[in-house]
């Protein structure tokens, strides 16, 4: 599972390009397929937008060649619309003059409708995004009701999930949608206002976290600061709990909390529910440490690291060769027998999705000389797809869709099995209420229609 984007804005601040490309690095863990940016110097607007990791996309004479003091920047993986250069963001237009950007994380489950209901009345669309029809809405309503009510009027129109960037000329923009589905915050650093989807970026360029930007809530940062209006007052929240799962960086605050807090709570009520008897617990890196360490001390097993992981494999390396492909596990992870060996291990990972990753990472501990493999789960059996803004497959290639707890066990080589439960899940955050759990319980919190879902399944998004 991927998280589709990576979003960070700035005003007012002199090095705006080069303080966007460090949020981005700071956020690359939430795409990995394009970045761009697009900065404004107050009257004309410069972009640089490509297909790879931002170190890749950016050096220091692009970055020097993108004036101005007001910037947004976009890291994607795509969960609608092709990988393609037209499909880069942050999407930019010119309106009667004007340079309008915008990026977007999540998605927008009447795109369809939408688009063609604007295309027949004569829009063109330059992208397959459903991002764009934001961009239409807007133009349309502008006409008659300005800038400011024509975004807002935009963004009640459109169903589903989406925290948005918007540059002009002359401000930035933020809104989030009324379920709250992806995380936005706001910082400062000196007299320059950011916004981005997670805090670890603020800390990188060394700005304070304000606050989050609320459910329903559009922000205008301009010259006379940050002003707060309401796209739609939020009736019930539906954050997605897979951010403290997975998505999130462990050292960022979302939705109000710690991410290795709630990971270590998590790891805490694992070993309640699935005790071991075993000698070592060990992660499975980066996203399982931190549940890795709430169920060593919760149990009394020692915590170890009895798998290392090579930080320096993008997606660009991994992808163009069947052969590299098949050894994408190897690739990414290698056992250290000296502590494996005649060991009884508890691996703790966040999640299993097909479980074909999972059979190899065994595989690697059980030619690493581990004695037994205690498989324990830091989330429910994911029995559902997302169209929230998460990359998932479609429902039949969820291996807990069509096997029981005891099949995939068999199926991924462990000695046991044990996933969290989900109410042990929600009692690790403060206010079980606001999450969406669609993934393990097929309860959506907006209606997602026949048509809906066989669009995700057949756009080749995946």
């Amino acid at each position: 599972m991927r998280e589709k984007c990576g979003i960070f804005g700035i005003y007012n601040h002199p090095q705006a390009a080069k303080l966007t490309y460090l949020g981005l690095y700071a956020l690359q863990h939430r795409g990995q397929e394009s970045a761009g940016i697009v900065t404004s110097d107050g009257f004309n607007v410069s972009v640089h937008r490509g297909l790879g990791l931002v170190d890749a996309v950016f050096n220091e004479d692009i970055l020097t060649s993108l004036p101005g003091h007001l910037a947004i920047g976009h890291n994607r993986y795509s969960t609608t619309g092709s990988t393609s250069l037209s499909n880069i963001q942050p999407l930019l237009i010119s309106f009667f003059g004007e340079g309008i950007a915008i990026s977007h994380n999540g998605n927008l489950i009447n795109a369809l409708q939408l688009r063609e209901r604007l295309e027949s009345s004569g829009s063109i669309f330059q992208s397959t995004m459903d991002t764009e029809i934001i961009v239409h809405l807007f133009t349309k309503f502008s006409k008659s009701l300005g800038k400011t009510r024509a975004l807002v009027e935009a963004l009640r129109k459109v169903k589903g999930a989406y925290s948005l960037l918007i540059l002009f000329n002359d401000r930035l923009i933020g809104a989030r949608d009324p379920f709250g589905f992806r995380p936005l915050v706001l910082g400062l650093i000196n007299s320059s206002y950011l916004l981005a989807s997670e805090t670890c970026a603020f800390d990188l360029v060394g700005a304070k976290y304000v606050r989050e930007i609320k459910p329903g809530e559009m922000v205008i940062i301009d010259q006379k600061g940050v002003n707060s209006y309401t796209i739609k007052q939020p009736k019930k929240l539906a954050q997605c709990i897979f951010e403290h799962i997975y998505f999130a960086r462990p050292d960022s605050i979302v939705f109000g909390e710690s991410v290795h807090k709630v990971r270590e709570k998590m790891g805490r009520v694992l070993a309640r529910e699935h005790p071991a008897k075993a000698d070592l617990v060990v992660p499975v890196p980066d996203s399982g440490i931190s549940a890795a360490l709430g169920y060593a001390k919760e149990s009394g097993i020692p915590y170890t690291m009895g798998l290392t992981r090579n930080h320096y494999i993008g997606r660009t390396f991994i992808q163009p060769l069947q052969l590299v492909r098949d050894m994408e596990v190897r690739i990414k992870l290698n056992p250290i027998r000296e502590v494996l060996n005649g060991k009884r291990v508890v691996l703790v990972d966040d999640s299993i999705v097909r479980g074909t990753t999972s059979k190899k990472i065994i595989g690697l501990l059980r030619e690493g000389g581990a004695k037994e493999i205690h498989f324990r789960i830091s989330s429910p059996p994911i029995r559902f797809p997302c169209f929230f803004g998460i990359d998932t497959p479609v429902q039949k290639e969820l291996i807990a869709s069509t096997h029981t707890v005891e099949q995939i066990r068999r199926k991924v080589g462990a000695d046991s099995l044990g996933y969290l439960s989900l109410k042990g899940l929600l009692s690790c955050v403060k206010n079980p209420k606001d999450y969406c759990t669609a993934c393990f319980t097929g309860r959506y919190p907006l209606k997602v229609t026949p048509q809906t879902k066989y669009i995700f399944e057949s756009r080749g998004k995946r």
